[in-house]
């Protein structure tokens, strides 16, 4: 544990996590900025509609379905090697298409190959969380992390859309290229970060430690809980990023303007949210936290059904990205407390593999909704499914609580605690 102690923001008391975060953050903005550029490529091709569902298939469902298997390489390496090395792929793997611009197949081949890469990332970063902060810093990183992932990259569009002028389509990916580059060059900054499964490559093949990671989660009642109830908010809830649209334009009547104005509200809420949780989030439980974020978040879509103009939308929108942040800090506090170090890596793999998989269900359930019930509809489907889900959550977290309350435990880590043992 190299976390240092004292006061004050960790971003500022605590150097190898600033390391971590701001790597990360850099790469991702990046990433923003070259997926503008990815879109605009592909959009040239013959079939533009067909080549961006292609496009978007690539970087989140094929990733997922390996998403056991990449947490495997998570857990047998050191991560800060692990993590350089996925980095200058995403770069090599990037500078090819901006250097290139190839066909069609071959650049969804090469996009296809980053996105992997990327999925191992991931859970990696996650990973080595535990190892530079306290336990009690646990919740103002994953918010720190959350932040920079979620918050910050909504800049990329917006430098996307100045610098492509100057730029064009190869300059935005040659610029995620560098971002790359540079969060490679910060991350061996970072201390060794080993495993303590040492034994892990020689002990059973390869499929059989995927296997555990998925028996463990599935055994393990704090996780599943985590998976479960996290696959079911997004499943109702990521209807929003297609429902948006259609609510602006054929709802609110509004134009293209208008309707871009709509993604802005949850990202807004996001910004605030994880500030907020980064400031405050230590005085609550991880498990009181998901559920408040699952409601949070969830009431934002149902309020967003009530809409009669933009600006409501926008607000709702924000208190839909609050609970976000709330949800998204919690459940991987939730994670790095329960999983044992040598299984981390397995798990949030299997964690962000399962939300992949419930976005594209939602996105299907959108298309659903929108025709048989219209964007209102929609969203009211998407916000009752989402409380329904927060209220099962929080009753099955409290009869954890009465069953299995420890005797001796730290105020602040009881809840976390009780959700620990296998059931």
């Amino acid at each position: 544990m190299t976390s240092e102690a004292g006061s004050g923001p960790l971003l500022r008391r605590n150097r190898p996590f600033a390391t971590l975060w701001t790597a990360r953050t850099i790469s991702l903005v990046g990433s923003s900025v070259g997926q503008v550029g990815l879109l605009l490529a592909v959009a040239q091709s013959a079939s533009p509609v067909l080549a961006v569902t292609l496009l978007m298939l690539m970087d989140d469902l094929v990733p997922a379905l390996l998403a056991p298997l990449t947490g495997v390489i998570a857990d047998r390496v050191d991560l800060k090697r692990l993590m350089t090395l996925l980095e200058l792929g995403q770069a090599a793997a990037t500078a090819a298409i901006a250097l290139w611009l190839p066909a069609l197949p071959v650049l969804l081949a090469l996009f296809l190959v980053r996105a992997v890469f990327g999925q191992v990332f991931t859970p990696a970063s996650r990973a080595a969380v535990p190892a530079l902060v306290d336990d009690r810093d646990l919740p103002s990183a994953n918010a720190a992390l959350g932040f920079g992932e979620n918050g910050l990259t909504v800049l990329g569009p917006v430098l996307a859309a100045i610098l492509i002028a100057f730029t064009g389509i190869r300059g935005l990916l040659f610029i995620d290229a560098a971002t790359f580059l540079l969060s490679a060059f910060l991350l061996p900054g970072l201390p060794r970060i080993t495993t303590r499964a040492g034994d892990l490559g020689q002990q059973g093949s390869f499929l059989l430690h995927a296997a555990e990671g998925i028996t463990f989660l599935w055994r393990t009642a704090a996780i599943r809980l985590v998976f479960i109830s996290f696959f079911a908010i997004v499943f109702f809830n990521a209807v929003d990023d297609v429902a948006l649209v259609f609510l602006g334009k054929q709802s609110l009547h509004s134009g293209d303007s208008g309707v871009s104005l709509l993604y802005a509200g949850s990202a807004a809420g996001l910004i605030v949210g994880f500030a907020a949780v980064n400031r405050w989030g230590a005085g609550a439980t991880a498990p009181a936290l998901l559920v408040i974020g699952y409601a949070v978040g969830s009431l934002g879509n149902l309020l967003t059904s009530t809409s009669w103009a933009i600006a409501a939308v926008l607000v709702f929108q924000a208190i839909r990205g609050l609970g976000l942040a709330a949800q998204d800090t919690a459940a991987s506090t939730m994670i790095q407390r329960a999983v044992p170090r040598e299984l981390l890596g397995r798990t949030f793999a299997n964690f962000y593999g399962s939300i992949g998989l419930a976005a594209g269900l939602s996105y299907l359930l959108g298309g659903v909704l929108l025709e048989t019930a219209g964007p209102r509809g929609t969203f009211a489907v998407a916000g009752l499914g989402g409380v329904v889900t927060a209220i099962a959550t929080g009753i099955r977290i409290r009869s954890h609580h009465r069953r299995d309350q420890p005797e001796q435990a730290l105020p602040d880590q009881t809840a976390d605690a009780e959700l620990t043992d296998p059931a």
